[in-house]
């Protein structure tokens, strides 16, 4: 509750939070926007695979071209302007900057650009959640290692559901359930960027005057965005995923507390203290009324009928006994809220949410019948989608994760709806960088193993 005053103290001393930001696209320009109008918060650079690109995002939001003007990354902090960049490793080692932003959306460039920042002794801020669904347990051990800050992004919606079990934890209740809410029928696993405009009732010149990227609106539709954003909040919360994946039930904001207890108390989950995404439809496509499709809930339980009779008497919705209850907050702002993460790192030395452990993960299933030599497309492709699974039940299938499921070739067949493993694919010949982040990733599921080995 004191960041703006910690800001404020910054801004008096001349001597401001310095931000580098890796990709330009539309999470980074939000927080652009809004780095215009945040005294004491300076971004020194912008990294971004075309430059002019992150320079149309930065006129697009309200700066003016003498404000990214530097030559250089000195002489932007020397001028208090703004240096743009391709080279986003160089950014990253370069004096000065505090904070680094990837919001590049890409797991391999992500992980290889928290590490270069630990190695530069720089907090960083994921708003790339895909990277943290697929090592965040690892890069958070190593943050800590190098005495810096590892965190997911405020504003994106596992940083505030994160935030939401937090509160409810302090508070003294005992969470039963948390997530978002999203638009959802079971045919959109099925869903390809070609079908993808159809489901979302978009027409050809809508998507033609807009900047509208199938395949990423496609994650979001597919169920792969659900699935890695609840592996992001398990393994920072510890919460626990549901046993096959998550259930997406119909269920409006006055409903969370009847629907998302457990299965012994009338709900819908198979225990307790779970993830969980709610759905903006019911299965027959109606709307469900007042529901949360852009918003996050908690649901959590009263432990004594005193607390219980408290509910009642201060207008709380609970189910019907009286026992469990919830908050939500109707809407996230994306990049609009990013800096409340970045001041954080940097004035408080606190993450907005990070990973505690490997409890959940976002694997690849399979949305047709796949066939020996058929390359992966990734993230809201035509391939696979994402399921949200506990990550024992990951391990002991060999589950190859939805962040490296991009540009891999089928060794064998693989049965629509089926969860595509390791053992089927052919992971020789790839780039250094997605190397990299297979090694990291298969270290990870390796120390995991010898946890629970070590454990029995």
């Amino acid at each position: 509750m004191n960041l703006h005053a910690l800001l404020a103290k910054r801004a008096a001393a001349g001597k401001p939070v310095r931000v580098g930001l890796i990709g330009a696209g539309k999470f980074g320009s939000m927080f652009l926007a809004q780095a215009l109008t945040t005294p004491g918060m300076h971004v020194a650079a912008v990294a971004d695979l075309k430059r002019d690109r992150a320079a149309a995002s930065l006129a697009r939001v309200g700066w003016k071209p003498e404000q990214f003007a530097a030559s250089s990354l000195t002489d932007a902090l020397a001028r208090g302007t703004t240096w743009l960049t391709e080279d986003s490793m160089a950014m990253i080692a370069g004096d000065g900057i505090e904070v680094i932003i990837d919001a590049t959306g890409s797991p391999p460039a992500g992980i290889a650009h928290a590490r270069a920042a630990f190695r530069a002794a720089k907090h960083v801020v994921m708003v790339n959640v895909e990277a943290d669904a697929l090592v965040g347990p690892m890069l958070a051990r190593e943050a800590e290692k190098a005495g810096v800050v590892y965190s997911l992004a405020y504003g994106d919606q596992p940083a505030l559901i994160a935030e939401m079990v937090d509160w409810a934890r302090a508070a003294g209740f005992e969470v039963t359930a948390a997530g978002k809410g999203t638009k959802y029928l079971p045919v959109y696993h099925a869903s390809t960027p070609e079908t993808v405009w159809g489901h979302y009732g978009f027409s050809a010149s809508q998507v033609a005057s807009g900047d509208f990227n199938a395949q990423m609106f496609n994650s979001f539709l597919d169920g792969t965005k659900s699935a890695i954003e609840m592996t992001a909040v398990a393994n920072a919360t510890g919460l626990s995923a549901p046993s096959d994946g998550l259930l997406f039930p119909p269920c409006g904001v006055d409903d969370l507390a009847h629907a998302l207890r457990p299965k012994s108390e009338g709900g819908v989950l198979d225990g307790n203290g779970k993830v969980e995404v709610i759905s903006s439809l019911e299965r027959d496509g109606r709307p469900v009324f007042r529901d949360l499709r852009w918003g996050v809930y908690v649901v959590f339980e009263g432990a004594t009928q005193y607390v219980r009779d408290c509910f009642k008497q201060y207008g709380l919705v609970t189910d019907s006994s009286g026992r469990y209850t919830a908050m939500y907050k109707p809407y996230h702002l994306i990049g609009l809220e990013l800096g409340i993460s970045v001041l954080s790192a940097a004035l408080r030395r606190e993450a907005t949410g990070v990973a505690t452990g490997f409890r959940a993960d976002a694997v690849a299933t399979a949305k047709r019948d796949l066939a020996p030599g058929e390359l992966l497309d990734g993230e809201g492709g035509y391939t696979v989608w994402g399921k949200c699974l506990p990550a024992e039940r990951s391990l002991s299938l060999g589950a190859l994760p939805i962040g490296l499921a991009h540009g891999l070739k089928l060794k064998r067949a693989v049965k629509a709806g089926t969860v595509v493993g390791w053992a089927d694919v052919a992971t020789d010949g790839v780039s250094s960088l997605m190397d990299q982040a297979i090694r990291a990733r298969r270290e990870m599921e390796e120390t995991a193993r010898g946890v629970a080995r070590a454990a029995q």
